[in-house]
């Protein structure tokens, strides 16, 4: 076993606190990654917390994990010692399965192994990069480019391919109108590939309070949705919404925005369920959709994207010390736009 220093939570009202926890030893498709830097992702509050269903605790949360490889499984192949590397939020999936052979590994008919909170085919629960060190298959490892930093490309492996996977499904480019709601650690990302892509883009979030900074990352207009008069003007003007908020909003107003056959996708996750009128959908044949994150082949995609284009998420270093912190000031919408813990203080 390689034992790896790491910060844990024991229950869903209780701090972040030292520990150690052990790592597998290497199989022969295995990779050793030393974690320099991981993302803290609104997901991992929603577990850490106990929102999304029972957790074995305790738990070490973390999938937006950057790193070097320190040792490689006899018969690795894609990677070497010293290489910079990235894991996402899973480690693992059947690999047999229709969606698996098609690269759509996170959508494993037989369910994937999330880097957290889940069970890994020996029969342990995973533990998240909130710690020094991770044992992954090759198969779910990714290759960081050199030209992004390590501490930025962390919160790529979630924030970012969370958004680029829609964006690149549903088609956005030149011609396409695309909005997204909320400018978090999800919208400022998706505020960037869309343009990227070519699309014109419009931010909707509850105020004007981020307008220079969506403007400055791409976006070509910015409403606040605390306005009514915000969606009798954008009536029926978008060909795609990409819906960033972890919260209940009110589903049938955002589907007033969108054009003939438009569609709104879903990648923000709730912890309660959100409602809707169907009748908000036919009157236009309009489409309402969920998107997770994506498969490692479209995943490693979206680094290459993310380097030729020079996007990269706007994030605020912090120590092992400052998770709780951090997870209040989520909550309370008070971060720019990402928190990435550099893991040497673990």
């Amino acid at each position: 076993m390689i034992t790896a220093k790491a910060r844990a939570v024991d229950g869903p009202d209780k701090p972040f606190r030292a520990a150690e926890i052990n790592r597998r030893d290497l199989d022969t498709h295995d990779v050793l990654i030393e974690i320099k830097y991981a993302g803290i992702c609104h997901s991992d509050i929603h577990t850490a917390h106990g929102e999304w269903g029972p957790v074995n605790y305790p738990l070490v949360p973390g999938h937006e994990i950057a790193g070097i490889v320190t040792d490689v499984g006899a018969e690795v192949t894609k990677y070497k010692v010293g290489d910079r590397v990235g894991v996402g939020c899973m480690v693992d999936s059947c690999g047999e399965c229709e969606n698996c052979r098609k690269g759509e590994e996170q959508y494993c008919l037989n369910g994937m192994i999330p880097t957290y909170a889940g069970v890994d085919k020996y029969g342990e629960p995973t533990q998240g990069g909130y710690s020094t060190h991770i044992v992954v298959t090759e198969d779910f490892v990714v290759r960081i480019p050199d030209s992004i930093e390590l501490d930025v490309a962390a919160p790529l492996l979630c924030a970012g391919i969370t958004t680029y996977s829609p964006l690149n499904h549903w088609g956005a480019g030149p011609g396409k109108k695309v909005a997204v709601v909320g400018m978090g650690g999800l919208g400022h990302m998706a505020v960037q590939i869309a343009h990227a892509m070519g699309a014109e883009v419009t931010v909707l979030s509850q105020s004007l309070s981020k307008k220079d900074d969506g403007l400055q990352l791409g976006a070509d207009s910015y409403y606040a949705t605390s306005d009514p008069e915000t969606f009798e003007k954008l009536a029926g003007n978008f060909d795609l919404i990409i819906n960033t908020v972890s919260a209940k909003i009110d589903m049938d107003a955002y589907f007033s925005l969108l054009t003939l056959d438009g569609t709104l996708v879903n990648v923000g996750a709730p912890g309660e369920p959100l409602s809707l009128n169907v009748m908000s959908l036919i009157g236009h044949r309009r489409s309402f959709a969920g998107s997770m994150i994506g498969g490692i082949r479209e995943t490693q995609e979206m680094l290459e994207f993310c380097a030729k284009h020079n996007i990269s998420p706007k994030i605020e270093v912090i120590s092992a010390d400052q998770i709780d912190e951090a997870y209040e000031r989520v909550l309370a919408s008070d971060v720019k736009y990402r928190f990435v813990i550099d893991t040497s203080t673990i």
